[in-house]
């Protein structure tokens, strides 16, 4: 593993981990333990990778590969703010963030594949 690929997964594993801390207690101060417990549970959309033959390839872009993944499944995501509970509008950030994380990996896997 090179500097350039321990960055991204440091980035990437901070940003799944650490980040829906700050989200946390951003937006539910009163419930930033829940809020941050129900957005780190989000994760669990990632068991669409048990559908991908390689479950785990590395170099793959989640976005738009994998179901949950999707364009659909944002918006679906997406609706789930209008669902008047702070609790489903954890869901929503959670789940949305992750896929904003991931975007972001793909865009650090095509930059190191050029190289």
């Amino acid at each position: 593993m090179d500097g350039f690929d321990l960055f991204r997964h440091t980035i990437h594993y901070v940003f799944h981990l650490v980040l829906p801390l700050a989200f946390a207690k951003a937006f539910w101060k009163d419930n930033w333990r829940t809020a941050w417990f129900i957005m780190l549970a989000t994760m669990l959309i990632d068991l669409d990778h048990l559908l991908a033959d390689p479950i785990y390839d590395p170099n793959r872009c989640s976005i738009g590969f994998h179901p949950l993944h999707t364009i659909w499944a944002a918006l679906a995501y997406c609706t789930l703010m209008a669902v008047p509970s702070w609790r489903w509008r954890a869901v929503s950030v959670g789940c949305l963030w992750h896929l904003c994380t991931d975007c972001l990996d793909c865009v650090f896997c095509a930059l190191n594949n050029t190289k």
